[in-house]
């Protein structure tokens, strides 16, 4: 098992409390960029809070991620063997002068242009040869030694836009981002991150549905990462009451509005919020009237390790660690996985 993967932003590196470095197996620095075909990530001042972080935990691995929702230059690098082995050897170099573990791989959109985001047809094929490479590049430098995950989405337009089965084979893990699944662009209220599919949800998304998907499409269930969010989508303004707010129109989308430690300091069962239990999708969720907030919390989290046990996944991971400002949800992570 890979066990507990944080995504940490360069900024935040320095702040890791020690009792979550000691905790985590894996930590994906948050992001490195592609900017005109190369790899980039020049941030030396991080350097002694990586060693801080290795000699509080030599077992812990530290990656290198790059992307992330709104980064670009994926679909031009990946389009020529040219630009693969560029892309490949520049995150070859962020790696060896910061003494990193390997490379995490967040190309959210391939094959869609998305804003100012460049996308293919070809990006389908190029995905794959991508990561061949980037593979091929890390065992050059020492067969064994380096790490290459990727974090992908939680609906299947990830999946009829990649070919999985070659993914997995090259990948020694994949992160389904199952967070966001609703919310972004739908006025109807939901859970964005839960774990199961409940029946008055017409998109039908869940974390277990999509773990069947990549299953399917040929990844093997032990390389399979679920994905737990610290942050909430909320809903403004909900027309209608009923089912406390579940699967109600609302006049706004579910946007990211607050992290976990704001929901505990002033939302989850004060000022006018109720925090409600949906235990058929295994998920809470807060309504006051008005307004409805999707989250996960200690319990939906303890869920999602019990199924990646009973399926036997690779584990669990979360973005991102600067939301928990109660200190304490990684810590609960590592406790409910070492049960």
């Amino acid at each position: 098992m890979i066990g507990l993967i944080g995504y940490v932003g360069t900024k935040d590196l320095g702040s890791v409390r020690e009792a979550d470095a000691l905790s985590l197996n894996v930590i994906n620095i948050a992001f490195a960029l592609v900017e005109n075909g190369d790899v980039v990530w020049e941030h030396p001042e991080c350097k002694d809070a990586l060693a801080r972080l290795r000699s509080l935990n030599p077992d812990l691995k530290i990656l290198v991620s790059v992307g992330g929702w709104g980064a670009g230059g994926f679909s031009e690098a990946a389009f020529t063997e040219e630009g693969r082995q560029r892309f490949a050897d520049t995150a070859m170099g962020i790696v060896k002068e910061y003494g990193l573990d390997g490379v995490d791989i967040d190309w959210e959109y391939p094959c869609f242009s998305v804003a100012e985001i460049q996308g293919r047809p070809e990006d389908k094929e190029n995905f794959t040869l991508l990561l061949k490479k980037l593979r091929e590049t890390l065992d050059q430098e020492e067969a064994g030694r380096y790490l290459l995950s990727a974090a992908v989405g939680g609906d299947d337009y990830f999946i009829r836009n990649t070919h999985m089965d070659q993914v997995g084979e090259i990948l020694d893990y994949v992160q389904i981002m199952s967070y966001d699944l609703r919310g972004g662009f739908q006025v109807l209220t939901g859970h964005h991150t839960n774990l199961f599919s409940y029946q008055t949800d017409l998109s039908d998304q869940s974390a277990d549905k999509a773990v069947k998907q990549y299953h399917a499409a040929g990844v093997p269930l032990e390389k399979l990462v679920l994905g737990a969010a610290f942050y909430c989508r909320e809903w403004q303004g909900v027309m209608n009451k009923d089912n406390n707010g579940l699967c109600q129109m609302a006049s706004t989308t579910g946007s990211i509005t607050h992290h976990y430690g704001e929901l505990l300091e002033s939302y989850i069962n004060k000022n006018g919020y109720v925090r409600y239990w949906d235990d058929e999708a295994k998920a809470p969720y807060l309504f006051n009237g008005e307004n409805f907030i999707s989250y996960d919390d200690e319990e939906s989290i303890a869920w999602k390790i019990r199924y990646l046990k009973e399926k036997g996944l690779g584990g669990i991971m979360y973005w991102e660690y600067c939301c928990d400002g109660s200190h304490t949800l990684t810590e609960f992570m590592r406790k409910e996985l070492d049960k």
